[in-house]
């Protein structure tokens, strides 16, 4: 068998069933998490040996490449940082300053990010939320919200990456909404810190969180009504100040991301 490129040469030996012994959604899902190198292909349930030894050393080469590009990648943003005169600014990013090291609150907990870059926190550090911390570190213009609540395609170099974000962040968060929304919206303010709020927006429920002190959104959701719901989420005119399009996709994305596993194993 050839190097393995494409999620849809592992979904055809799948049974196609959507069973989720996996723990992933679809078949389709877990192929792209195989190639990812997010999971392995003997944890679906159904697949004789013969069809894992198939592709036993066609899709790690792969995943190794990704892992790599990741990894430097990572290096290189932590090398910018570690550039930075932490002292001078932490008033710019609304974080404080202690023993050469950040102190930034993230959805209500708190990162430690050292003189090298390096990032630590009693809460799992996670690349999604990693990468949009160092860049904020290296971008943010200290601009204080506005007060003006916009989506996310009015963003400056929003609506390019609209259709991906209403994909990856959005409409993810609205299922959840419409099946969970005790879980979705009580994990939101207890979790991480989230405050319910009155907007001038027609919904029943919003909340705003802070992923980073100067990048605020608004989280605005209205019931079912003749079994359609509407979920939007909203920025500070001032976002991009501090934080670029791609980092605020990231963020949303692994927040999405996080809650329908939350969502997955509550049923």
């Amino acid at each position: 068998m050839s190097q393995v490129n494409s999620p849809l040469e592992i979904y055809k030996v799948l049974p196609k069933s959507n069973c989720r012994k996996c723990e992933m959604r679809t078949c389709m899902a877990f192929a792209d998490a195989v190639l990812k190198g997010k999971k392995g292909l003997h944890q679906c349930p159904y697949l004789e040996n013969s069809i894992i030894e198939q592709f036993e050393g066609k899709i790690s080469n792969r995943s190794l490449r990704i892992e790599q590009q990741q990894e430097q990648m990572m290096e290189h943003l932590k090398a910018e940082v570690a550039a930075i005169d932490f002292a001078s600014s932490a008033e710019r990013l609304g974080a404080s300053y202690s023993n050469g090291n950040l102190i930034i609150n993230a959805l209500g907990k708190d990162f430690i990010v050292d003189a090298k870059g390096n990032i630590t926190s009693e809460c799992h550090v996670i690349t999604w939320l990693t990468v949009p911390l160092l860049n904020y570190i290296k971008q943010c213009q200290g601009k204080d919200p506005a007060g003006k609540w916009i989506p996310f395609r009015e963003l400056p170099n929003g609506r390019a990456r609209q259709p991906l974000f209403g994909q990856r962040c959005e409409k993810p968060l609205q299922k959840i909404a419409d099946t969970h929304m005790d879980l979705l919206f009580d994990k939101v303010v207890y979790i991480f810190g989230g405050k319910y709020v009155e907007t001038n927006f027609a919904s029943d429920i919003s909340l705003v969180l802070h992923p980073l002190p100067k990048v605020p959104m608004l989280i605005s959701y209205s019931k079912p009504e003749e079994n359609l719901s509407r979920l939007n989420i909203f920025f500070d005119t001032y976002t991009e100040n501090n934080l670029d399009a791609e980092s605020i996709q990231m963020l949303c994305t692994g927040l999405a991301t996080m809650f329908e596993k939350i969502a997955f194993r509550h049923g």
